[in-house]
């Protein structure tokens, strides 16, 4: 343990691929010394990493953090396409003022507080440092972060986060403190910019001790423990004490190069395009027609109102009774799927799983439940539609929304998120009362619901989903390389825009 504890402002996003406990223990520079350490992928994983080194080379600061992020490792084709792309965005997006020159700095700010003492959490001194394009006007009474990110989201980052950067601008190091600090967010898709904060200094050091130092005593006191896809790259895999071990899971004929992650969406893709699953892993924007079609939305809608009935202290069935203006905040249907939608709840009314829960400790909506192959060298991550509990056996169910029958192919084959369901729960992974557990298919369809059971117990059951979930595995656990298979599927892929074997789409904004 180092007296000295360093924060990233990224660590004040949080959100789901953010471990707080992960957090906690890199500021604090905790070290765990692998037996083995961990090889790196073949093709660079950081989406920014290219971009953030093109920068840099731009600027005059070749060698700089961004190329030593990851030296000597190629781009996939489509981050190649994308950066470049990103590129251009930022240039149109930020012009040069000749009025006004902003410059890049040699050395990204960095603000360090000693302490006279060691303080409850051994420290004697503080650091926090920014990730962005960091730059300041000629005199340097002006400092700017520039901050990058695929899109713009619908809210702004959290205060925390937006003061604590804005503390490194107003008091960090090197060079003479500044009069005015602007902190910016800039969108490499479509070069759009919104203003996290803009103020003097003064105002800079206020709006930290108003937000900024609660946010960083829970960043640096957080212990909750989020497993998930982080946990693949995460150095306290071995030691963590939430990350549960299931060896052998996916039964794959070998174990990966190195440690990834993987899930059953990520499978699919894969199978249909080794490129497409890579360029979804990097976050690469998709093609909005495609990747939020109404269909699409409306099935996203009807899971986000399910969660919300089925959540709470006191869960309850639901009733055929379904509002009219039954759509979520935040999702755009159109009317017919606004139509269609209440059609769908309705029959599902007739299967509620609710009516067979006593409580909240009974249901859990939308859990992620993730485990570690080690055998596979594979963080497995799963997300059911709802966990419930019923008397004393827990049920995995997944509802489906459908105007079509999935025609000649098993169930476990059409719906592999229910083959993996059977792996772990065959091996009592949930708890409960031993041998109970079961699985549940809910499809909506206008003329009512169907539930289909699942037994993971039965020997033809599992042999079944162990091979659905190998056939998925064992092209995906060697491949380094993602290579793209361009064919009629390329004409609805919604990666294709940033694939050279794949038509071009227009800008999605």
């Amino acid at each position: 343990m180092s007296p000295l504890i360093k924060v990233s402002i990224g660590m004040f996003k949080g959100g789901e691929y953010r471990c707080p406990a992960a957090d906690a223990l890199k500021a604090r520079s905790y070290c765990l010394v692998p037996a083995v350490r961990q090889p790196q992928e073949k093709l660079e994983q950081f989406a920014f990493g290219p971009f953030m080194a093109a920068c840099d080379a731009r600027s005059g600061k070749a060698g700089g953090p961004a190329v030593q992020n990851s030296p000597g490792r190629p781009g996939h084709d489509g981050l190649k396409q994308w950066t470049a792309h990103a590129l251009s965005t930022y240039a149109a997006a930020f012009p040069e003022d000749p009025d006004f020159p902003m410059a890049e700095v040699s050395t990204p700010w960095c603000y360090s507080h000693a302490v006279t003492e060691a303080d409850s959490r051994g420290a004697s001194e503080y650091q926090l440092t920014v990730w962005g394009r960091c730059l300041q006007s000629t005199d340097g009474s002006v400092r700017e972060l520039r901050l990058p990110v695929n899109r713009l989201a619908e809210l702004s980052p959290p205060a925390g986060f937006a003061a604590a950067a804005a503390l490194v601008l107003a008091e960090g190091a090197p060079g003479p403190r500044p009069q005015r600090v602007r902190i910016v967010e800039f969108a490499l898709l479509d070069g759009r910019t919104r203003t996290v904060f803009e103020g003097s200094r003064d105002e800079a050091l206020a709006f930290y001790r108003l937000h900024g130092r609660t946010a960083l005593a829970e960043l640096l006191d957080g212990r909750q423990y989020r497993p998930g896809a982080v946990c693949a790259s995460c150095p306290y895999t071995a030691a963590c004490p939430v990350l549960r071990r299931a060896p052998g899971l996916l039964e794959a004929d070998r174990p990966g190069r190195t440690r990834r992650w993987w899930s059953v969406t990520n499978g699919r893709n894969h199978r249909a395009c080794p490129a497409r699953d890579q360029m979804r892993r990097l976050h690469l924007p998709a093609e909005d027609g495609i990747d939020r079609s109404a269909a699409a939305e409306r099935g996203r809608a009807l899971h986000a109102y399910l969660a919300a009935r089925h959540e709470g202290s006191r869960p309850r069935p639901c009733t055929a009774k379904v509002p009219e203006q039954w759509v979520p905040e935040g999702f755009h249907l159109p009317e017919q799927e606004r139509a269609l939608g209440v059609a769908l709840l309705r029959g599902h009314a007739a299967v509620c799983p609710m009516r067979l829960v006593r409580d909240a400790s009974d249901v859990h909506s939308e859990p992620r439940v993730v485990r570690y192959d080690t055998e596979a060298e594979v963080v497995v991550v799963a997300r059911p539609d709802l966990l419930y509990r019923d008397d004393g056996v827990w049920v995995w169910r997944e509802t489906k929304s459908t105007t079509w029958d999935r025609g000649v192919r098993s169930l476990l084959e059409h719906y592999p998120q229910l083959a993996l369901a059977v792996l772990l729960l065959a091996r009592e992974d949930l708890g409960g009362r031993p041998g109970g557990a079961r699985i549940e298919l809910e499809v909506l369809r206008p003329g009512g619901a169907d539930l289909e059971l699942v037994d993971p117990f039965d020997p033809a059951i599992r042999a079944e989903a162990g091979r659905v979930v190998k056939d998925l595995v064992d092209p995906w656990i060697g491949d380094e390389d993602y290579p793209p298979s361009p064919g009629t599927a390329c004409n609805r892929c919604e990666t294709a825009r940033w694939c050279s074997s794949g038509p071009a789409f227009p800008v999605a904004r």
